[in-house]
């Protein structure tokens, strides 16, 4: 079955939710009415102790380390690159990095060592074979400095346990019985979530590691497809309300996303990325009109500037870097425009704490206000 044939309908008195597709994309496998065990919130990584050693500390890394001996120092969500001494080749996450020790370092006497507790994510790509010298530096939003090693990263870890998922109410092609039947598991697919029209709202690549195959409670000749594990990349659970919102269609209305947390309102820009208009030229020189209404946190902002340009559920980025890419060309919308924010004030309170910038003491709205103009918009703020 070819995605293009439209078959994202049936006639079987239940809602078909699901997609099963093809990892190209070019082929329907099943068709599905629920998946059991899709939403499941991120197994927080393990702490760890990491030691930085010879380092040349800037920024808050550095305020940290002039910290007196014994006193911690949050760092917050960090990103470790890894050089080979052209390039780099590597980036791991740190969690929630806090350092708890520092002393002079033996490399050299203006280097320090740093001892950092925080959870460690693997790079996504996997670890890449360096067999020279390696160049390590440290990131939040701009660098913290460089290290000349790092004791206690390269070691083995143990992932996250499998949590099995459930296709329910499966209506299998023949292509996905030839699948079934191979001896090899772990075919690669992808997942589509549908909307009530049928039309795919959203996606998430799996692995079809399967471990059961019955027929299904839903009658039939339907079956229930039970996989060692879920799908990559995991909706949280707080994700299942955006999308039961998106379910029901493109939002008609404004300020659909308002009523959900900062991480609900993540979630929801995640789904309104995938559902942006693409391939249509760039106009300018319009009047949007933000209202500020709910813009009580950074994606709240987001959410209310992609309204304002795109109408219900539109998008023109969900932080700042893709803001930024945003106001480069393709989102629909590139200055010379204005834009009138209406009860601007709220925003200017709520984000008065995130300071974007440390050294000239921006704050989130007011370093977005600032790039803007810099683009060419004409900001009014009401």
């Amino acid at each position: 079955m070819q995605v293009e044939d439209g078959r994202r309908s049936w006639d079987r008195g239940l809602p078909l939710r699901y997609l099963l597709v093809a990892a190209d994309g070019e082929q329907v496998w099943a068709r599905c009415a629920d998946a059991e065990g899709l939403f499941a919130d991120p197994v927080p990584a393990p702490r760890e102790r990491l030691t930085f050693l010879g380092c040349d500390p800037a920024g808050p890394l550095r305020t940290a380390v002039e910290q007196p001996a014994g006193a911690a120092a949050r760092l917050g969500e960090l990103c470790l690159e890894v050089g080979d001494g052209k390039r780099p080749v590597e980036w791991w996450g740190l969690t929630d990095a806090e350092v708890v020790d520092r002393r002079p370092s033996s490399i050299g006497p203006a280097l320090v060592d740093v001892v950092v507790e925080a959870g460690v994510e693997e790079p996504e790509e996997g670890r890449a074979e360096l067999t020279g010298q390696r160049r390590f530096e440290l990131f939040a939003k701009d660098s913290l400095g460089t290290c000349e090693g790092v004791e206690g990263l390269y070691v083995e870890r143990s992932g996250p346990p499998e949590e099995p998922m459930k296709l329910i109410g499966c209506e299998p092609t023949e292509e996905l019985r030839a699948v079934l039947d191979a001896p090899e598991s772990g075919a690669a697919a992808e997942l589509w979530a549908l909307d009530r029209t049928g039309r795919p709202m959203t996606s998430r690549n799996l692995a079809l590691d399967v471990v059961e195959v019955r027929p299904s409670a839903l009658g039939g000749d339907l079956l229930d497809i039970t996989l060692a594990d879920g799908v990559d990349d995991p909706p949280p659970l707080l994700a299942e309300p955006v999308w039961e919102a998106w379910y029901e269609g493109v939002p008609d209305t404004l300020n659909e996303w308002a009523r959900f947390t900062p991480e609900g309102r993540h979630e929801w820009l995640k789904v309104a990325f995938r559902n942006r208009a693409s391939g249509r030229a760039d106009v300018s020189g319009a009047t949007y009109h933000v209202d500020g209404t709910h813009v009580t946190d950074v994606y709240g902002l987001h959410c209310a500037l992609g309204e304002a340009l795109h109408g219900p559920g539109g998008y023109y980025g969900m932080d700042w870097q893709s803001f930024n890419d945003c106001l480069g060309g393709g989102a629909g919308v590139v200055p010379p425009f204005t834009l009138v924010w209406h009860d601007a004030e709220t925003a200017r309170r709520a984000l008065a704490g995130v300071v974007e910038d440390a050294e000239e003491g921006l704050t989130y709205f007011e370093e977005i206000v600032r790039r803007l103009e810099r683009y060419g918009v004409v900001v009014e703020l009401q």
